[in-house]
């Protein structure tokens, strides 16, 4: 009996059979751009349905900022825009291409900035989610059948975008008291948006929270950093998740090996995108932690530039089986995929993801 996609999600979350492996994919701007000029129809959700995926998204994006949607242009040229964020960050962008920003200044840059200005902006904030259209997409999940979900940035990312990576660092050891603070009201902050969601009726699957918290090699700060200022965060809201019938998924790039335990204790459900560059590999994973982690991707997108199926077809093909010998598994490229990758190759990787990917 074919299942529908809320049923399958669920089942391998709960490691119980089901027909297929559930999927999911996240695409760069360009790269979407490139497969419309190459026959793509629908954009971004068209090749998502072509995918077939599972999930759905029911909130525009939501960040714990003292200044939503702000974007005070302050410097341009023909390439490049300056402006003022929504944490009060300068922060510079290509134009025509989609990249990472270069950050020039940040306003938040003391204890004494934090506390008189951009921590009562965020309490007086209150909720700032749009409910209505939240309620619209929720119902809309629902008719389709699909596992719904939450999402937004959790307190590891904030405090990168308020303090920049070089303060927020320094400030774990000289000033923790301070990060837990922070944490600790973007964390509140983020969950009173979430509770006003659910309570209005959007009472979704998951919650998926972003944050990349590591380096290729490490996480940017130790583990024992990490335990004492940010895991409480991480708990609060694994705990909140499962208090109202979700589970949790978090987001972080990077090499994340040495706080697996950790997110084990905090209650995570589910680990995403797992980057292979970054020494994640779930063949290597999923006998020590795939009866307490869902891992969801860990198909490198380096070896889906160079068009090569032959390559393309055996990483799939050893992912999905070792992702499919606990029955946790959800598909996904390792990050996002890039604008290298063309679109008759992805449609290659879609039947790949059919063959390999029942059960």
């Amino acid at each position: 009996m074919k299942l529908t996609s809320q049923e399958r999600v669920n089942r391998a979350f709960n490691r119980e059979e089901h027909d297929r492996v559930p999927r999911h994919e996240s695409f760069w701007v360009d790269t979407i751009h490139n497969w419309t000029q190459e026959g793509l129809v629908g954009g971004e959700e068209g090749a998502r349905q072509k995918l077939e995926s599972d999930l759905m998204k029911i909130n525009v994006f939501h960040w714990s900022s003292p200044y939503p949607g702000r974007r005070d242009i302050i410097a341009e040229d023909d390439l490049t825009v300056t402006y003022i964020d929504e944490w009060g960050g300068k922060v510079r962008y290509f134009k025509n291409r989609q990249t990472t920003p270069e950050h020039v200044g940040w306003e938040c840059d003391s204890v004494d900035v934090w506390r008189s200005k951009i921590k009562p902006a965020i309490l007086n904030e209150g909720v700032n989610i749009d409910i209505d259209y939240s309620l619209d997409l929720f119902r809309k999940a629902r008719d389709a059948g699909k596992w719904c979900y939450v999402c937004g940035g959790e307190a590891f990312e904030i405090l990168r975008r308020l303090l920049g990576d070089v303060e927020s660092l320094m400030a774990m050891v000289e000033e923790p008291d301070w990060i837990c603070e922070i944490a600790e009201v973007t964390t509140d902050a983020a969950l009173k948006n979430f509770e006003a969601l659910y309570d209005a009726g959007a009472q979704a699957d998951g919650m998926w929270m972003f944050g990349d918290m590591a380096f290729n090699h490490s996480t940017m700060c130790s583990p024992a950093l990490y335990k004492e200022l940010i895991w409480p965060s991480h708990k609060k809201m694994c705990d909140w998740a499962h208090a109202h019938g979700m589970k949790f998924i978090y987001h972080t790039d990077g090499d994340v090996n040495g706080v697996l335990d950790l997110y084990v204790e905090a209650g995570f459900d589910c680990l995403q995108p797992l980057e292979c560059k970054a020494n994640m590999d779930i063949r290597k994973l999923v006998p020590i932690y795939g009866k307490d982690l869902l891992f969801f991707g860990n198909v490198n997108v380096m070896k889906m530039i160079d068009n090569d199926l032959e390559q393309i077809e055996e990483e799939v093909k050893q992912k999905m089986a070792a992702g499919k010998s606990v029955g946790g598994y959800i598909y996904h490229s390792d990050h996002s995929v890039p604008p290298q990758v063309t679109w008759k190759t992805y449609q290659r990787i879609i039947e790949m993801v059919n063959q390999y990917g029942n059960y």
